[in-house]
C-alpha cells in the first residue's frame, strides 16, 4: 500500500473527499493538505505542499484536484521532482503513467463525473511506468531539458 497526498481547492472539494474515502477503502494511507471545505480558496497554498510531499520522499504519490485541474497541474509542476498530468479520461491516465511516470494527478471537479474520476484513480494507480525509451524522456524532463 501507498502513502498518498491529497490536495485540492474549494472547486475539488467535493471529489477530494471521494476519492480520500476510495483510497483509505483500498488500504492505501492519506496525507491531506486541503483544503476543508466548499469555502473559496486559492489553491497554491494547497497544492504546493501535496506536491512537495511527494518531491521530498514523504509521500508516495499525489492527487490535486480543481475545477478545472489546470492551475493545480501548473502549481504542482513548478516543484522539482514532480510530474503531474491533468488527466480526464482513463486513457489519458493510462498514458501518463506508462509513458510519462506521472507521480501527481490532477482532476478537475467540474469537467468529469466522479465515477469517472474514480475510474482515473485506480487507472492511475495501478499502471506501471513502461520504462525503455520513456525513461530518457523523463531523465530530460528531470534536468529540464
Amino acid at each position: 500500500m501507498m502513502k498518498i497526498a491529497l490536495g485540492t481547492d474549494h472547486a475539488g472539494f467535493e471529489y477530494k473527499e471521494a476519492i480520500r474515502k476510495h483510497l483509505q477503502t483500498l488500504g492505501h494511507e492519506v496525507q491531506d493538505f486541503g483544503t476543508f471545505s466548499n469555502e473559496s480558496v486559492d489553491y497554491p497554498l494547497f497544492i504546493r505542499p501535496a506536491a512537495e510531499s511527494v518531491a521530498d520522499g514523504l509521500c508516495d504519490l499525489g492527487i490535486v484536484l480543481g475545477g478545472s485541474g489546470n492551475g493545480e497541474a501548473m502549481a504542482a509542476n513548478k516543484v522539482k521532482g514532480v510530474r503531474c498530468a491533468l488527466c480526464w479520461s482513463v486513457e489519458t491516465a493510462k498514458l501518463a503513467k506508462e509513458h510519462n511516470d506521472a507521480n501527481v494527478l490532477s482532476i478537475g471537479q467540474r469537467q468529469i463525473s466522479e465515477e469517472l474520476a474514480l475510474k482515473i484513480v485506480d487507472t492511475w494507480l495501478n499502471t506501471e511506468f513502461e520504462g525503455g525509451r520513456h525513461t530518457r524522456r523523463i531523465e530530460m524532463l528531470d534536468k529540464n531539458l
